[in-house]
C-alpha cells in the first residue's frame, strides 16, 4: 500500500473511533431538560453556566480506570452548581450527544448519598459509596443484544427510574457506558461515567446499602473489563458485567428486561 494511502486509511480509522465517542448532554425529569456540561464549549464561557451534571475534559472514555478519573470522569470532579430535585419513583432520561455502534458494551447506573446532603462538598472517590440501581449488559436474544447499541437505536438516550423506596436526600447520579470493542487488550475497556446531582425530595425511608468503590472495584482483570467483544458476540463464552449485582430496592429496568 502506498505510504499516503496507508496514511489515510490510519486517519479514517481514527477519526471513525473518535466520532463514536459521546457524553452525557442533557438530563429530562418530569418534562424540564437541564444541561449537563458541554463538552468543548463550557470551558470557554465566562461567568461559568449552571450545570447539572459534573465537568468533563471531553467526550472520550476515562484515561485509566484504576484512577480517580472513574468516578465521575476525567474532568477534575468538580461539584456542578445546579442541583434536579426529583422525587423517588421518577424517571429520568439521561440524554447523550450521540452514540457510535462500534462501541458496544454494557450500562449502568449507580446511586451514592452526598455526605450531610451536600453533594457540593462530595466527590464520591473513596469507600464503598456506589450501589448500582440499574443494568442491562448484553442478552443475545436482544434487539440489538447489547445495551450500548440499545442507547443508539433509542436516539442516545437511556430511561432510569429512582429506585421508589428511597430516602429523601442529595445524591449524585453516575451514569456510565463501557465500551468493550478494544476490551481485549489489557486496560483497554472504555468506560465513560458521568454525575448527576440530584436531591430527592420525597419518597421512602430506606437508605442506601453498602456498594462499591470507584476508583476500587474495577479490576482490569475481571472477566467483565478483560473481554474479547467478538468471543462474545459468537456465542464462545459468556458475559458477566462488572460492578456488582443491583440493589434488590431498585426499580425494574425502564429500557427493557435484562440481562
Amino acid at each position: 500500500m502506498a505510504p499516503l494511502a496507508s496514511a489515510a486509511l490510519i486517519l479514517g480509522s481514527l477519526a471513525s473511533l473518535v466520532a463514536g465517542h459521546g457524553y452525557l448532554k442533557s438530563i429530562t425529569v418530569n418534562g424540564e431538560d437541564y444541561l449537563a456540561w458541554q463538552v468543548g464549549q463550557d470551558d470557554y464561557v465566562t461567568p461559568t453556566p449552571v450545570r447539572y451534571a459534573r465537568k468533563l475534559a471531553d467526550n472520550g472514555p476515562v484515561p485509566d480506570f484504576t484512577s480517580n478519573n472513574i468516578t465521575c470522569g476525567a474532568g477534575g470532579n468538580i461539584p456542578a452548581e445546579g442541583v434536579i430535585d426529583l422525587k423517588a419513583g421518577d424517571t429520568v432520561s439521561l440524554n447523550w450527544d450521540q452514540w457510535g455502534s462500534s462501541h458496544s458494551g454494557p450500562v449502568f447506573t449507580y446511586l451514592a448519598h452526598c455526605t450531610n446532603d451536600d453533594c457540593k462538598t462530595f466527590k464520591g472517590d473513596s469507600g464503598d459509596v456506589w450501589v448500582k440501581i440499574e443494568q442491562l449488559a448484553y442478552n443475545p436474544a436482544g434487539t440489538p443484544p447489547w445495551a450500548s447499541d440499545l442507547l443508539r437505536e433509542q436516539g442516545a438516550k437511556w430511561q432510569v427510574t429512582i429506585p421508589p423506596t428511597l430516602a429523601p436526600g442529595e445524591y449524585l447520579l453516575r451514569h456510565e457506558i463501557l465500551g468493550l470493542h478494544v476490551a481485549g487488550v489489557r486496560m483497554g475497556a472504555q468506560f465513560y461515567p458521568s454525575c448527576t446531582q440530584i436531591r430527592v425530595t420525597e419518597g421512602g425511608s430506606t437508605a442506601l446499602p453498602a456498594g462499591i468503590a470507584l476508583p476500587g472495584a474495577y479490576d482490569p482483570d475481571d472477566a467483565g473489563i478483560l473481554a474479547e467483544l467478538w468471543r462474545i458476540n459468537q456465542g464462545q463464552v459468556t458475559y458477566t458485567a462488572p460492578g456488582g449485582d443491583v440493589w434488590s430496592e431498585a426499580a425494574p429496568n425502564a429500557n427493557r428486561d435484562g440481562p
